[in-house]
C-alpha cells in the first residue's frame, strides 16, 4: 500500500476538489491511499515550508516560494517527467502569467492547479439601485458618495497581508529599476487606497476577502468591492444572496496582483513518481474543467475558465475577469521575496489607514526590498 499525504490551505476553494479527488483517483490506481491534511491562509502564503516537506509528499502553496524553494532545491522539478507536448500545453493552457510564477533557474517547479488575481466584487441586487460596474477610480468613488448617502460601503479588505497586496497592484513596481516601486508612485497608490478606505465599511482594516465576502453575503450594507483576490465560491451560490465578480477599475484592467496556488512534490518524498503523476491529473484540463470545479475549486486551466458550461455554473465568474487576470501582476520570485513582503505589510496596512506617512512608507519598503534583493541573481541555466 502506497500512501500520499498533502497539505492544502484551509478554505473549500483548495481542499474541495482535492478531497473529491482522492476516491475516483484511488479507484483507478489500487494501492494508493491519498489523504489531505489543510493550514491556515496566512500560512499558505507567508509562513514557513521547511517544517512540512518532511511531513507531506505534496504541498499547495503561494508561487512567490518560488525563489527559496529553486534555491534549496526543496521540491522536486516537473521538467523531467513532462514530455515537450506536455509543457507546451501547459504553457498555453495556463492563466495569465501562472504557469511562468511557478519557474525558476529554467526548471518548473510546480504546477498551477488554482488561478486567482486581485478583481472586484459586488451584491448584484444592491448595485443595480445605484450604477453600472465601475470601471475607473473616479466611478468607485462618486458610487462610494452616492452609497453612503443610504447608510451603505464599499469594502476594501486590507488586514497587513491584503493591504500589502493593493499596494503592488497599484503601485506599478519595478523589479530591476532603482526603487521597487517609486515613492512618487508609493504616495498615489496610498492616497487612492485612503480615499477608497474613508468610504469603505469600517471593518475593512479587519477584513481579508473572506471576511468580506462572507459579511457581504450576510448583510446587505457592503455595495461593491474594487480590489480584493476573487473566490468563484460567492458567485457558485444557487440562492441569493450572491456577489458578482468584474474586473479591477484601472486603466486596461491591467496591474491586479497575481494569486493562486501551486502544487508541488517535497524532494523528501519517498513516492516521488506516484505524487507527480496525481499532480499532473489533478491539474489536467479535463479534471480542473469538471469535478475541480463542481467540487468548489478555481482552476489554473484556462480551458476551464473559458468552457461555458464552468461559467454557466459560477455565475460567469471567469469569463467575466479573464481580462484582468491575463493582464496581471507577477510578483518577484528571489530567495527573499517572502521576507520582505512579511516585513512590508503592516508597514502598507498603517499607510492606508492613514497612521504612517507615504514616503516613509516608501523609504521602507525600497530599503528592504534592496536587501534582500541583494545577492539573488536568478541563475542562467545553459
Amino acid at each position: 500500500m502506497t500512501r500520499l499525504r498533502g497539505l492544502a490551505w484551509d478554505h473549500r476553494r483548495c481542499w474541495g476538489p482535492l478531497d473529491a479527488s482522492s476516491e475516483t483517483y484511488c479507484a483507478g490506481n489500487p494501492g494508493l491511499e491519498i489523504e489531505w491534511d489543510r493550514r491556515s491562509l496566512y500560512e499558505f502564503g507567508e509562513g514557513a515550508l521547511g517544517p512540512v516537506l518532511g511531513t507531506y509528499d505534496l504541498i499547495v502553496f503561494d508561487h512567490p516560494f518560488i525563489g527559496d524553494i529553486a534555491d534549496g532545491e526543496l521540491m522536486v522539478p516537473f521538467d523531467g517527467h513532462l514530455s515537450l507536448e506536455q509543457r507546451r500545453l501547459f504553457e498555453h493552457d495556463s492563466v495569465g502569467a501562472s504557469w511562468r510564477s511557478y519557474a525558476r533557474n529554467g526548471r518548473q517547479w510546480a504546477l498551477p492547479i488554482d488561478a486567482a488575481c486581485q478583481i472586484a466584487s459586488y451584491r448584484p441586487d444592491l448595485l443595480e439601485r445605484y450604477a453600472a460596474v465601475p470601471s475607473t477610480h473616479e466611478e468607485v468613488l462618486e458610487l462610494g458618495r452616492r452609497v453612503r448617502r443610504d447608510g451603505k460601503w464599499l469594502g476594501l479588505p486590507f488586514v497587513p497581508t491584503d493591504a500589502m497586496c493593493l499596494l503592488l497592484t497599484l503601485g506599478d513596481p519595478q523589479e530591476n529599476g532603482e526603487e521597487f516601486i517609486a515613492r512618487e508612485k508609493v504616495q498615489q497608490a496610498v492616497a487612492q487606497l485612503r480615499q477608497l478606505a474613508e468610504l469603505s465599511h469600517p471593518n475593512s482594516s479587519k477584513w481579508n476577502p473572506i471576511r468580506c465576502y462572507d459579511h457581504m453575503i450576510a448583510h446587505d450594507d457592503v455595495v461593491y468591492v474594487p480590489f480584493a483576490f476573487g473566490y468563484v465560491n460567492y458567485a457558485s451560490k444557487a440562492d441569493r444572496p450572491y456577489l458578482r465578480f468584474a474586473d479591477v477599475p484601472t486603466p486596461r484592467f491591467a496591474g491586479a496582483l497575481l494569486g493562486g496556488a501551486g502544487i508541488g512534490v517535497s524532494a523528501q518524498s519517498k513516492h516521488k513518481q506516484v505524487a507527480i503523476d496525481y499532480a499532473l491529473f489533478l491539474c489536467s484540463p479535463g479534471y480542473q474543467r469538471g469535478d475541480y470545479v463542481k467540487s468548489g475549486g478555481q482552476p489554473g486551466s484556462l480551458a476551464a475558465w473559458k468552457d461555458a458550461e464552468v461559467n454557466d455554473f459560477s455565475g460567469n465568474f471567469f469569463s467575466s475577469t479573464l481580462a484582468t487576470i491575463e493582464a496581471s501582476y507577477l510578483r518577484p520570485t528571489h530567495p527573499g521575496f517572502i521576507t520582505f513582503f512579511r516585513e512590508c505589510a503592516p508597514h502598507a496596512a498603517a499607510a492606508i489607514a492613514g497612521d504612517m506617512p507615504a514616503t516613509e512608507l516608501a523609504d521602507r519598503l525600497n530599503r528592504l526590498y534592496r536587501e534582500t534583493r541583494q545577492g539573488q541573481p536568478e541563475r542562467s541555466v545553459a
